[in-house]
């Protein structure tokens, strides 16, 4: 029945990773969104923003082409390398500068923008395209806007459209798009076609699609079957029509104005268009030295071929290797399996492990409950009986280990700790109970903290007293000296309490502190009803004396010699004390 009901749920997690619903394509896509390394820029290249100010100062948009032609010139005499413009001039300039703008694009390599529409007016002339393989593949375009001819004769026309993802961001740019006559281009791969000054780029296909494409005097550029490319979201260096500090960069011009051109959804947040075209660019250049991230052909075999290792391994695990050792190799094989996907994707290669490894943890968690849920129920029930009274790390070891619960305990040696309020009867005449309750929760409070950082554990509060342990129920080096710390941390605590008190017009306190180290029986002491986790003993027992001698020696620090022997710590003798039930004076240490 187990077997059957873990069967169900393989099958189950096996159905969604091959039908891939859109939500564990989400899934996928916002992992690849976390583990895609951003990168610096190259420095080839930089977007110049035409802002609302920009656009304020000449008078509103679109900008005479005359004053275009201007810009255009003066970023070429400024040393840019080429310019290029993600915006579309479709119908000719009311001013009569169309010439001029045209002149200027003729300078030199320059790219203007095609905006994707509902449908096509004219085709595009496809140009300079050669195909390896079979003409298959690519994203059909629905139409696109053309700029007038006059400009579209002297600068390459590239789209700056690209669907979206389920989740409707934008991550892969196509590098080109059909057309019902052919090919056209992309923004970017007419910005490569003009950065090498070449004509034409090279399409190479196999039967799943495209794989690559090419242009001259650079690395093929691999692409999903779409001829899409996963963009690195870089931060291009920018500049202004004031700064224009292009001097041997490729510039890309658009407009940040709102109202002109819409932002579109990326994983790191709204992007213009032009910003979108400078990080794809900035990918493929950074190409060279670093590969760029990309969904394979047959990922989803290979994310298959993954779950079913990856569960696989965590079914033997816990059935066939017990359950702490089970446990243990199945969080080292999840651990693995992230690792794994990490580095596949800092390579470039995007082939999510995420729903692999979710797998996983999901059968792990059912293998386990299904086979050892008796153990899983006393472990609940012992945590709903002790952990309003038991140290939480106690609580625990009860847990692993249920046959503690017996009464009686273990010899152990150890450190203790009991703290007292001095003058508390006092205390307690001069203020409300509200008050006296509030002074001593806080104090308790501060104390408890101390013991805590100095990995000790509270015993019991006694009135307003405390008893704590070092070195139990777990085992604690030193616990001497860390026992000596926390004494001193409490009165560091205290310090700082009573400025507090003295502030809100209550009275300061003082605490008193004895430790002593010795052996003691140490585990649950009561009835078979009624039982706590405790230490009783004579170390206990003189531990609780020297708290009670401080006053009369004057400090507020008394030490047994036991802790003094195996402590590090640099101590003040005392003279002997007498101490309840002792017929011999303690030799007794303090604080220096």
């Amino acid at each position: 029945m187990e077997k059957t009901i873990i069967g169900a749920v393989v099958a189950l997690l096996f159905s969604l990773s091959i039908y891939q619903p859109s939500l564990l394509e989400v899934i996928k896509l916002r992992t690849f969104d976390a583990l895609v390394q951003t990168q610096e820029p190259t420095g080839n290249l930089v977007v110049l923003n035409l802002t609302e100010d920009d656009i304020h100062q000449e008078g509103g948009w679109p900008f005479p082409r005359q004053r275009l032609a201007e810009i255009h010139v003066d970023l070429l005499n400024a040393g840019a390398v080429s310019v290029s413009w993600v915006a579309v001039f479709s119908e000719p300039d009311r001013f009569g500068g169309d010439a001029a703008f045209a002149e200027a694009l003729s300078y030199n390599p320059s790219v203007i923008a095609m905006f994707e529409t509902d449908g096509f007016k004219d085709t595009p002339k496809t140009e300079g395209t050669v195909i390896l393989g079979d003409d298959v593949g690519g994203i059909q375009a629905q139409g696109v806007t053309q700029n007038i001819k006059a400009l579209r004769d002297v600068a390459l026309q590239g789209i700056v459209s690209a669907p979206v993802d389920v989740d409707n961001l934008l991550r892969r740019m196509p590098l080109l798009m059909r057309s019902p006559d052919g090919w056209l281009a992309s923004f970017g791969t007419q910005l490569l076609k003009a950065a090498t000054s070449t004509s034409t780029y090279v399409i190479k296909t196999n039967a799943n699609g495209i794989q690559e494409v090419r242009v001259k005097q650079l690395n093929p550029i691999p692409t999903d079957s779409d001829g899409r490319v996963w963009v690195n979201w870089i931060n291009t260096d920018s500049t202004s029509l004031t700064e224009m500090d292009v001097a041997g960069k490729m510039v890309i011009i658009g407009t940040t104005a709102k109202g002109i051109l819409p932002q579109v959804a990326t994983p790191i947040g709204l992007v213009y268009p032009h910003q979108i075209q400078a990080s794809l660019l900035e990918t493929i250049l950074h190409a060279s030295n670093k590969p760029m991230p990309m969904i394979p052909q047959g990922a989803l075999l290979y994310e298959i071929l993954i779950f079913a290792v990856g569960v696989l391994l965590v079914f033997i695990f816990i059935n066939y290797l017990g359950v702490y050792l089970g446990l243990a190799l199945s969080v080292a094989s999840i651990t693995a399996m992230g690792a794994f996907g990490v580095y596949l994707i800092q390579r470039g290669i995007l082939i999510d492990v995420t729903w692999a490894m979710i797998s996983q943890f999901v059968v792990a968690a059912a293998t386990f409950y299904l086979n050892y849920k008796e153990q899983y129920k006393l472990r609940q029930l012992i945590k709903k009986q002790f952990e309003h009274y038991l140290d939480p790390r106690q609580v625990k070891r009860l847990q692993d280990n249920p046959g503690l619960l017996k009464l009686g305990g273990e010899k152990r040696y150890c450190t203790f700790l009991f703290t007292d309020v001095r003058g508390f009867t006092a205390l307690s005449e001069r203020v409300s109970p509200e008050e006296v309750a509030y002074i001593m929760n806080r104090a308790l409070t501060a104390q408890q903290s101390a013991v805590a950082e100095c990995h000790g554990m509270v015993d019991k509060y006694i009135g307003d007293a405390m008893m704590a342990i070092f070195g139990a129920p777990l085992d604690l080096d030193n616990h001497e000296d860390w026992a000596i710390k926390c004494a001193k941390q409490i009165q560091i605590n205290m310090e700082e309490l009573n400025k507090e008190f003295t502030a809100k017009g209550l009275p300061p306190i003082q605490i008193g502190i004895g430790i002593n180290s010795g052996d003691a029986i140490i585990g649950n002491m009561g009835s078979d009803q009624r039982f706590d986790y405790t230490a009783i003993g004579d170390a206990v027992n003189i531990a609780a004396r020297l708290e009670s001698g401080t006053k009369a020696a004057e400090v507020d620090v008394l030490i047994g010699i036991s802790t003094k022997q195996r402590s590090g710590s640099s101590l003040k003798e005392l003279p002997p004390i007498e101490a309840k039930g002792k017929t011999e004076k303690l030799n007794v240490f303090t604080l220096t």
